[in-house]
């Protein structure tokens, strides 16, 4: 028998629903680990990016509350490919070594849950850290108008996320198995992510009642 799954890198593109799994995973016994969240605190007043981050881009970077001016940036990342990698190259190390110590804070032998909206992006630096690799995929059309009803956002501006990420294609390139959230309710991609922590033997909270299930929608795994 393989041996179980300790570490596990979670992606999905905006509006895949991979935060909606994270929390299923989580709900299962999971320790989640948040990368978006730890970019957010080393950009909030006080984070530790922020000096470069205004070395870098300059006052007009850094809002009035003090934290990272994330409309600013958004725009210059969007408009200047050098500017996307020159905050990549500022935050990217950070945010690994935040992610490699919250992992070692982590309770003894609970699963390690990754949750990576660029893990395609950084697949050389993260591949060797993880077990599996995790994609939640929906099509385009689906991500757009999901981002467009939660976020109220226009739909070019949807877009102009989802051309600054890894292609769909991508995702599932790099995809050790595969959630589908197409046209499925929340208790189908429940069932999903149970199904999917059975086959990886991962031990289940103990709260939760193990439920025989069927393969789903689940791919690759």
């Amino acid at each position: 028998m393989a041996s179980p799954v300790r570490t596990i890198g979670l992606t999905g593109g905006i509006g895949s629903g991979k935060s909606t799994v994270a929390q299923m995973l989580k709900a299962l016994g999971a320790t989640i680990i948040d990368a978006d969240a730890l970019a957010h605190q080393l950009t909030a007043p006080g984070g530790a990016a922020l000096p470069a981050i205004a070395a870098r881009f300059g006052a007009a970077a850094i809002g009035a509350d003090g934290a990272m001016d994330r409309a600013y940036m958004r725009q210059q990342v969007f408009s200047d490919p050098q500017a996307k990698q020159a905050l990549e190259h500022i935050l990217h190390p950070m945010i690994t070594a935040a992610t490699e110590d919250a992992a070692r804070h982590a309770p003894p032998g609970q699963p390690i849950v990754f949750d990576i909206p660029l893990l395609v992006e950084g697949i050389e630096r993260w591949r060797p850290r993880l077990d599996r690799v995790l994609v939640v995929d929906c099509s385009e059309a689906t991500q757009i108008d999901r981002v467009m009803r939660r976020n109220g956002w226009e739909r070019a501006a949807v877009q102009r996320v989802i051309d600054q990420q890894a292609t769909r294609a991508q995702r599932l390139a790099v995809a050790d198995a595969v959630l589908n959230n197409d046209g499925v309710d929340l208790a189908e991609l429940a069932q999903q992510v149970h199904t999917l922590w059975q086959r990886w033997q991962l031990p289940f909270n103990a709260g939760h009642r193990q439920d025989p299930a069927g393969e789903g929608n689940v791919q690759r795994a």
